[in-house]
């Protein structure tokens, strides 16, 4: 027992290295097929001879019946179970397939695959048995992963008196190269061994060493499941033992040396009640499929244990469950290499940034209630406390420490957010503050084709987003006055790169408004436009920074940042200025006296990787300038969004995502960037008051006219007025203060002012025209 004790406790640590805290489970549905197969394996009740007055396959109205029970249960996985190649055998099989209108099971297969991705939504995943390329090529088109449990790799259970003997799909070699076609053709796929039907412990480790070599050569296993035997009533084998657990504990444990921390290694929970620590102990890091509508058709006798069940078992263990797709997250993050495009766009907006499964149906910029965190595990992980403890101190932690950070979940994440929240208060204290300002896009024309935005369009277009518009300077001014009025000290401006505006154009909306409202701050164009207006002119930079300095610029603001990764930025805004462009624009104005914000727009395509690179890039640009103002996130609106129309983006950051990205800039960014705003544009009232609660101090600008997030689809209003952000910081227990764009309080004119401030008037969108300059 020793023995075993160091075979576990070494996989463990593996487990731990590769997994961490967490252990997945997919919640599912089982949809038999068929029970009709050609093998006669001895211990198997699932396989069933044709039955006069029983239909030999499920109809696609049972197929969809079954799976929209799942849908309607919250399962993301559809798990087709069937045995092999009936058709070979039985002449009933044949008929019904006739009268289905296919010559085959798995073309049947591949049918009421495409019929449950296309009418629910959910995933397939298929076991069929033993296939041909053309078969797992054709599967592939319709299912988010495949799977063969290789059982064993004896060919000893192939001869007579062996529990395979009979079956021609279970010798050895034909299952490996099933599996070995799977890694050719690029399918996640499931495999496993059964064990205690005869074989060995030294074969049970050929054949995980068999399962390791195909994937160190292909990279296609998802996981590989580790099953125990289970003696079943009826079948030649009702009387056989089956293995102990100590017998299970060493092969599960075996299999992780074998396979490595990054594999997954599941074992069936329903298959071994009332031992799951001892399981995990073993280095286990996944529950498989747990369905809360459907039984377990291959071990019908072993009920699925309640989800909230396992959650608490697992959480005794030190342990998050996490609900997972049927395709694993490593290839989830990769979905162009691993998925056909139809699955791969379902996966995306089912997906979270880690590649989990989502949690549930918050999305910036929707109504849905933000959804509260569900806390089970006792204590926080020693590694996450030491992090957040560095980052409290003013350490400037590396990228990998930041990704787990972002990465916490259960009571981790609720530790990473209160230290944020502690953070804030000794920075900052109660103050949240908030601008009175206006946001003018004067033109929705652009000549950059962004994947994400649902603002911009070229000059002529017309769509859903509305017409194309170029604001006359008039119109500038009048908004700009009318902000005034209303109380406003800050005028941010920012639209599209119009084809006909030049360096001149921007600096002659700065000298309108200023004509007009000489004390009005102008907080406006992004590097992006200035990159754009000096290459117009043909002008420095830094000369052209100051000559908009001189029409009245105040300060820059910090958008067209997206994420500082030009990994990312390739795909999201390839015609874009790259990373260090947008970096060089923003340490050209620092050093000319103009404050500038920085932004992050996250939620789409990136990782926790790139979030990471981004924080860095802004905090060691602030430590070389001071510049920066403010630290504002952006979560990622889909609903309008060319790239998620596309099937090309996630739906925005979870919920937990957005909060713990203000939390953990609150602490990467310490103590470089002192103010950390939400938007509640995207976030919602409620959402922006939790994170006001999670480390950030400001509550942005009440905006009056809000047109790039609304064009993207957020639900949230255009304006927050002064009374209602401070009757949100007072809900928080916070003092409201309104502050000017360079956090100074403003004086009581003003604020007065924005307490009395009457209608909007409608606003004009001049049609496009050639730009006429002042």
């Amino acid at each position: 027992m020793t023995e075993l004790s160091e075979l576990m406790a070494g996989a463990t640590r593996l487990r731990d290295r590769g997994h961490g805290r967490l252990v997945s489970y997919s919640r599912k549905v089982f949809i038999p097929l068929t029970h009709l197969c050609r093998d006669v394996c001895h211990y198997c009740t699932f396989a069933e001879r044709p039955q006069p007055g029983k239909a030999a396959y499920l109809s696609p109205d049972d197929v969809l019946a079954v799976a929209r029970a799942g849908q309607a249960a919250g399962c993301t996985e559809a798990l087709f179970t069937l045995g092999d190649k009936p058709e070979l055998r039985y002449g009933a099989a044949r008929d019904a397939l006739a009268a289905l209108g296919h010559p085959t099971t798995i073309s049947y297969l591949v049918a009421m695959c495409g019929l449950v991705l296309r009418e629910t939504g959910l995933l397939p995943h298929a076991n069929p048995g033993v296939m041909t390329r053309e078969e797992i090529a054709a599967l592939r088109e319709v299912t988010a992963s495949q799977g063969i449990m290789l059982e064993s790799t004896s060919e000893r259970l192939c001869e007579k008196g062996g529990v395979h003997f009979g079956s021609p799909d279970k010798h050895p070699a034909v299952r490996l190269e099933t599996i070995r076609l799977a890694g050719e053709l690029k399918v996640p796929f499931t495999t496993g061994i059964l064990i205690g039907i005869g074989e060995t412990r030294a074969e049970r480790v050929e054949a995980l060493e068999a399962i390791a070599k195909l994937h160190d050569r292909y990279g296609h296993i998802q996981e590989v499941i580790v099953q125990n035997f289970r003696a079943k009533p009826d079948t030649k084998w009702a009387d056989a033992e089956e293995p102990d657990l100590e017998d299970l504990l060493w092969t599960i444990a075996t299999a992780r040396h074998i396979l490595g921390p990054d594999m997954n290694i599941q074992a069936p929970p329903n298959l071994s009640p009332g031992v799951y620590p001892r399981l995990v102990d073993a280095g286990l890091n996944d529950w498989g499929g747990v369905s809360p509508v459907t039984p377990d058709h291959v071990n019908p006798e072993a009920p699925w244990p309640a989800i909230e069940e396992l959650a608490r078992m697992s959480s005794e263990m030190g342990k998050v469950l996490v609900n997972r797709l049927a395709v694993y997250p490593s290839y989830v993050r990769a979905a162009d290499v691993w998925l056909a495009p139809d699955v791969a766009t379902r996966v995306r907006r089912m997906s979270d940034a880690e590649g989990f499964a989502r949690e549930d149906d918050w999305a910036p910029g929707n109504t849905e209630p933000p959804p509260a965190p569900r806390l089970r595990l006792g204590a926080v992980d020693a590694g996450i406390a030491r992090l957040v403890e560095r980052a409290s101190g003013g350490a400037r932690l590396d990228p990998p420490e930041i990704m787990q950070l972002f990465a916490a979940r259960d009571v981790d994440y609720r530790h990473v957010t209160g230290a944020a929240d502690a953070l804030r208060q000794a920075v900052s204290g109660d103050v949240i503050r908030y601008v009175v300002n206006r946001n003018i896009n004067y033109t929705n024309i652009c000549y950059f084709r962004c994947r994400f935005c649902a603002f911009s369009k070229g000059r002529t277009h017309e769509d859903l987003r509305g017409a194309p518009y170029d604001l006359a300077l008039e119109e500038v001014a009048r908004r700009a006055v009318e902000a005034w009025q209303r109380g406003a000290t800050e005028v941010c401006l920012q639209g599209g790169i119009h084809p006909d505006y030049t360096g001149e154009t921007y600096e002659a909306i700065c000298r309108t408004i200023k004509q007009a409202v000489p004390g009005m701050h102008i907080h406006a164009f992004s590097p992006l436009e200035v990159t754009q207006g000096a290459a117009t002119l043909q002008t420095p930079i830094p000369d052209f920074l100051a000559r908009l300095k001189e029409a009245g610029l105040g300060t820059l603001p910090g958008t067209a940042a997206e994420i500082l990764d030009d990994e990312v930025r390739a795909i999201i805004c390839p015609d874009k200025i790259n990373t260090a462009q947008w970096l060089d624009v923003q340490r050209a104005a620092h050093r000319l006296g103009l404050r500038t914000t920085s932004t992050i727009m996250y939620g789409h395509v990136e990782s926790s990787l790139a979030w990471a690179r981004h924080l860095l890039a802004l905090r060691d640009l602030q430590v070389e300038t001071g510049g920066f103002t403010e630290f504002v996130p952006l979560p990622f609106v889909h609903m309008e969004a060319p790239m998620y129309r596309q099937g090309r983006a996630r739906r925005g950051p979870t919920f937990r995502e957005a909060v713990i990205m203000h939390s953990v800039a609150r602490l990467v960014l310490h103590p470089a960037i002192t103010n950390i705003q939400t938007s509640w544009v995207k976030m919602g009232p409620a959402g922006a008051a939790i994170c006001l609660q999670s480390g950030a101090n400001d509550l942005g600008g009440t905006l009056m006219n809000e047109s790039i997030s609304r064009a993207a689809g957020t639900q949230h209003g255009q304006e927050l007025p002064p009374d209602a952000m401070e009757k949100l910081i007072l809900s928080i227990g916070r003092v409201p203060q309104q502050r000017d764009t360079l956090y100074r309080p403003v004086d009581e004119e003003r604020r007065a002012a924005s307490f009395v401030a009457e209608d909007l008037a409608p606003i004009v969108l001049t049609p496009p025209r050639k730009k006429v300059l002042a």
